[in-house]
C-alpha cells in the first residue's frame, strides 16, 4: 500500500482507526507523532543504547540551571549496579519494591527520593527506562531483561544526571483547508532554542555564513574553530574540560505538508538544521511502510504490537499501552524483533539533513564513542 504523503496516510488512519473520535484528524495526528517517537526509540534500542536512555527528563540549559527543558530522549553515561531476579507473583514491580532489594541496600536510597513509577504492571504493561529515584548527581533506572511463565529478571543501572546526547522528535500537522499549519515555525523555533542552549559547545555564525564553534575552558580561555571539526575533536577527545558539559543534539523530523524533503528545505527545516548537531529526516516512505506493516498488513510477528496499538485508541481514557513511556510487554517484544530483523531497511528510512554529506553510520559511531568514554574520570 502506498500513499502520496503522510497527510494522505493520516486520512486513512482517520477513517479506519479514529472514526470514534470527536476530532478524528487531530487524534490521528497525535498517533502519527507517537509512531515517530516509537521508531526513534526502538532504533536506539537496536543500536545498543537502551541502558543509556532516559525519557522526558528535565535538562538544564548550559551554565543556567534555573531554566530546564524536558527532552524526549536523553542518553546518559551508565553504570550497571545489579541484575535482580523476581517471581511473577511479585508484580507489580514498583519503585518502592525494587528499592528494598538486598542488592541495593548499600545505596541507602532515601524514601523521599523514590518515584511512583512501576517497571512492570500486573497486566504486563512495561515502563520503558523506568526511573526509581534521584541520587544527587545521578539517578537509578531499571530495565526489564526477561520474563518467563514463573520468573523474570531486571537490571538496575546508575545514570549520570548530565547526558552526553539528546534526541527530540518533531512532527507538525496541517489544519484542514490550509497549505501550512501556522504553528510550524513556532515549534521549529522551540526545538532550535533547546538544541542551542544545552551544550557547552556553542554555535556562532561567522561573517562568511559558515558556522563556527566555541567552547570555554576552566582557565576562562576559549577554543574556537569550524563547528563540526571542533565537535569531532571533542567527541574523539578524553579531555575532561571538553567533554564534561558537551551534549550532542539530535533532531528527528517527519514530513506532514510542512517540512518538505531533505533536498527541498523550507524555513522551518533550515531553522532546525542550523541548530541541531544532527538533523534526521524520517521519510514519508518509511512512516507509511511502518504503519502498513504494523496496522494494515501485519505479519504474525507484529500482531501483538497491532493489538496494543488498537487497544490504546478506543475512545476510553487510561488504556494507552503503546507509547514511548509505557507499552504492552508483548508489543515491546514484537517491536524489538521487528527492528533487529529489519534494521538495515529501517535505517534507510532516515535521510541526513545535517551535517551535510554525513551518513547515519557516523552518528551511530559518535554515540557509541560517547557511550564508551570513561565517564568516572570526567566530572561536570
Amino acid at each position: 500500500m502506498s500513499y502520496p504523503s503522510v497527510d494522505q496516510l493520516q486520512k486513512v488512519l482517520t477513517e479506519k482507526v479514529f472514526h470514534y473520535a470527536t476530532d478524528r484528524k487531530k487524534a490521528a495526528g497525535r498517533a502519527l507523532g507517537t509512531l515517530v517517537e516509537i521508531i526513534t526509540f526502538y532504533a536506539l534500542k537496536s543500536w545498543g543504547l537502551e541502558r543509556n536512555v532516559a525519557i522526558e527528563r528535565p535538562l538544564p540549559e548550559f551554565a543556567n540551571d534555573d531554566i530546564t527543558h524536558n527532552v524526549e530522549y536523553s542518553l546518559h553515561p551508565s553504570t550497571p549496579l545489579a541484575q535482580i531476579e523476581f517471581s511473577r507473583d511479585m508484580l507489580p514491580l514498583t519503585s518502592k519494591k525494587i528499592s528494598r532489594n538486598a542488592q541495593l541496600a548499600s545505596l541507602e536510597i532515601p524514601a523521599k527520593s523514590l518515584k511512583t513509577n512501576v517497571l512492570l504492571r500486573n497486566d504486563l504493561v512495561l515502563r520503558n527506562s523506568c526511573t526509581i529515584c534521584d541520587l544527587n548527581d545521578s539517578f537509578l533506572n531499571t530495565y526489564l531483561d526477561t520474563l518467563g511463565k514463573e520468573n523474570g529478571s531486571y537490571s538496575v543501572v546508575s545514570l549520570r544526571r548530565r547526558p552526553f546526547a539528546i534526541l527530540e522528535c518533531k512532527r507538525v500537522g496541517v489544519e484542514e483547508g490550509m497549505k501550512k499549519g501556522p504553528q510550524t515555525i513556532e515549534k521549529a523555533k522551540q526545538g532550535a532554542y533547546v538544541a542551542r542552549t544545552v551544550s557547552a559547545l556553542q554555535k556562532i555564525r561567522l561573517t562568511d555564513g559558515t558556522m563556527g564553534g566555541l567552547i570555554q575552558k576552566k582557565d576562562k580561555s576559549f577554543q574556537l574553530g569550524d563547528y563540526y571539526k571542533l565537535m569531532a575533536e571533542i567527541i574523539a577527545s578524553n579531555d575532561p574540560e571538553l567533554l564534561s558539559r558537551f551534549i550532542l543534539t539530535v533532531g528527528v523530523v517527519s514530513n506532514h505538508g510542512n517540512w518538505f524533503t531533505s533536498e527541498n528545505h523550507n524555513k522551518e527545516l533550515k531553522v532546525l538544521a542550523q541548530s541541531y548537531d544532527w538533523l534526521l529526516f524520517l521519510t514519508d516512505v518509511g512512516i507509511a511502510q511502518f504503519i502498513d506493516e504494523l496496522l494494515f498488513h501485519p505479519k504474525k510477528e507484529l500482531s501483538a504490537a497491532k493489538d496494543a496499538f488498537l487497544a490504546s485508541y478506543t475512545g476510553e481514557k487510561g488504556v494507552n499501552q503503546f507509547t514511548k513511556v509505557q507499552i504492552a510487554l508483548a508489543a515491546d517484544s514484537a517491536l524489538q524483533f521487528y527492528f533487529k530483523s529489519n534494521l538495515k531497511m529501517i535505517e534507510g528510512w532516515f535521510n541526513i539533513i545535517a551535517p551535510s554529506g554525513k551518513q547515519l553510520s557516523v552518528l551511530k559511531e559518535e554515540l557509541d564513542i560517547l557511550k564508551r568514554k570513561n565517564w568516572k574520570e570526567i566530572h561536570t
